[in-house]
């Protein structure tokens, strides 16, 4: 089953990037990958995620972990655990710095079926990445 992955190294601390990961509804403004994003960010909350990559769908996802200013993880999919796709966000202080790790993984008895109609998303999570990057970084927005 594909995993998509994507780590970006952002000259800013963690506490930046994070204020920049979690305000969603500002997304649209640095990746042109992401159409748009309905819901807040909170534990337990439910968010809903429109990407270029899938239009015709939107993707409703529960925060099932927020560990500001290091981790959070969004989860979704079908009911008894048939299909679940899980995304996490991931940053780690690096020197200065902060390594930001992206990665969504699916798994559940459907996943093999599931995943054969997702399209490849790995540009998606690339373009996203270097998004953010530019966004903290001071820069004019997306890559």
């Amino acid at each position: 089953m594909p995993i998509f992955e994507s780590t970006v190294d952002v000259d800013a601390a963690p506490a930046a990037v994070w204020d920049v990961l979690v305000d969603t509804a500002r997304w649209p403004q640095w990746d042109s990958g992401v159409l748009g994003v309905e819901g807040s960010v909170a534990l337990g909350a439910k968010v809903t995620v429109r990407v270029e990559a899938n239009p015709g769908r939107a993707f409703p996802v529960k925060v099932v972990e927020l560990s500001p200013p290091g981790a959070m993880t969004w989860r979704g999919g079908m009911p008894l655990g048939l299909f679940t796709g899980t995304r996490t966000y991931r940053l780690s202080a690096q020197g200065a710095g902060t390594r930001l790790v992206m990665r969504e993984e699916y798994t559940g008895p459907l996943a093999g079926l599931v995943t054969r109609s997702i399209p490849d998303l790995q540009p998606s999570f690339d373009r996203f990445t270097a998004g953010l990057k530019a966004r903290v970084e001071g820069g004019a927005g997306a890559a």
